[in-house]
């Protein structure tokens, strides 16, 4: 009998095992496979990741940039941008860091297994024109006065109502979803159809209501399974439903951005520093501050944003904040225009991330020369991506 007992309890064991393991979900990448991390960040001797950055030359016009737009951010992380380069020009192997005089800590993730999720963004092409015309009957606008009252600004619903005067519209443009996204990333460029070139159009501020996701209400009301939950599940479903029904969802984010026009202004995050795609992130600047560098193993998705079990490092820099971006998450910056969207609407996966910081007081293998010599042959290349939009 007690050969009989053991033997259950043995069976019962290895199926609540079985069962725990199966409840971990991995479609969006998450591993589960480190152990549990006892503190946000955790020094490790190497970080557990097969092959080595694809992304070395993005990586170090990243740090061109930074240099240009922000000397002291520069100086503050200098160290740590030679050691790496310096690690990448010899391999990128993870096992050899600390010949390089780098030590890496793994973050935790939010769910203290090193899942670190990742989602995405990008900055969009509108079509425009400068006055209401045809099916360019959508307005951006420019940022109200409050007055000396400090005046409280119509929420979405007011605004989409007419609460705001014509004389603050930027543009005309033929899309209400296509502004609404544009709103969520924070800035876009505008195509006049006029033959000039792009006119960007930065933040200029919120109309100070509170923000309330409309993905999240498709979740609550059953209109969207939450694990199929992305942008572009959002844009999918306002294809299928008529103005008035597109319109009611969107109002459910009383939030509302305003724009103003930067004249042939690169693409910059909170840093102030122009941002390479795939190359830079928005971080909880609490946790990651601007500056930090990160190794990152980041899902591969497919065209249809399912993950493909397949992962890839990247070298990132975090120069971007964002206001849903918080603790274990970071928005990958995806580019310019349609494709860039495109990859930016799916990602809501995890990924392990590892910070990398020069170690106090060690020399550094190879010279500045080698380094400096990759710095300038990639110059060139960084300001050619950053001045082509959907490039």
């Amino acid at each position: 009998m007690n050969g009989c007992w053991k033997k259950y309890l043995l069976t019962g064991v290895v199926v609540a095992l079985l069962a725990g393991c199966q409840s971990k979900p991995t479609d969006r990448g998450q591993q589960y496979k480190d152990g549990h991390l006892n503190q946000p960040l955790e020094l490790v001797n190497e970080p557990s990741a097969s092959g080595k950055p694809v992304n070395a030359r993005d990586y170090v016009s990243q740090v061109m940039e930074i240099r240009s737009a922000s000397p002291g951010l520069f100086s503050g992380n200098s160290d740590t941008f030679q050691a790496a380069q310096n690690w990448m020009l010899a391999g990128g192997d993870t096992r050899q860091l600390g010949q390089f005089g780098l030590s890496a800590w793994q973050m935790e993730g939010v769910d203290n297994f090193g899942n670190v999720q990742f989602t995405g963004y990008y900055t969009p092409v509108l079509q425009a024109r400068y006055s209401r015309q045809g099916e360019f009957r959508y307005p951006l606008y420019a940022m109200p006065a409050r007055g000396k009252k400090n005046r409280r600004l119509p929420s979405r619903a007011e605004i989409y109502a007419g609460g705001l005067s014509d004389n603050l519209v930027l543009a005309w443009t033929n899309s209400l979803v296509d502004n609404f996204m544009m709103e969520v990333q924070g800035s876009g460029y505008l195509d006049f159809g006029d033959g000039r070139p792009l006119t960007f159009f930065g933040y200029a501020g919120k109309n100070g209501h509170a923000y309330r996701s409309v993905g999240k209400v498709l979740i609550d009301r059953g209109e969207v399974p939450r694990e199929e939950m992305s942008m572009q599940a959002i844009r999918k479903w306002t294809e299928t439903h008529s103005e008035y029904e597109v319109r009611e969802l969107l109002e459910q984010n009383p939030s509302f951005v305003f724009f103003k026009p930067m004249m042939s202004a690169p693409v910059k995050g909170a840093s102030a520093v122009p941002l390479v795609a795939k190359a830079s992130v928005a971080s909880d600047r609490s946790l990651i501050p601007p500056g930090t560098t990160l190794l990152a193993e980041v899902p591969l998705l497919d065209n249809q944003g399912k993950f493909t079990g397949k992962y890839e490092l990247r070298m990132m820099i975090a120069l971007d904040v964002g206001g849903a971006i918080k603790g274990h998450h970071f928005d990958i910056y995806q580019g310019i225009g349609h494709e860039a969207g495109h990859a930016a609407g799916f990602y809501n996966h995890y990924g392990r991330v590892w910070v990398l910081k020069r170690r106090p007081n060690e020399g550094l293998l190879f010279g500045s020369g080698n380094s400096e010599g990759v710095l300038n042959q990639s110059t060139n290349n960084g300001s050619a991506l950053l001045s082509k939009p959907g490039g």
